[in-house]
């Protein structure tokens, strides 16, 4: 697969890379990769929020103002 980036980005990318000691491509499958697996957390979090909420499992707005005073 080949993605065209601008100059600019290619330039951070690889200066970014060189810094933590891999190539460019090395970096942009490890970002990626850490990129799906966040995105599979937050629609796997989100998911059970949902189920939470339509079993009535979920705090008011004011109750969420009120616990966060108290942290």
């Amino acid at each position: 697969m080949e993605v065209h980036i601008g100059y600019e980005l290619e330039a951070r990318l690889t200066h970014s890379a060189a810094k933590q000691g891999c190539n460019p491509d090395e970096l942009v499958q490890d970002v990626l990769t850490r990129y799906f697996k966040e995105e599979a957390r937050f629609v796997e979090a989100v998911k059970r929020g949902e189920e939470a909420l339509q079993r009535g499992e979920y705090l008011t707005h004011e109750q969420a103002g009120q616990r966060l005073q108290r942290s």
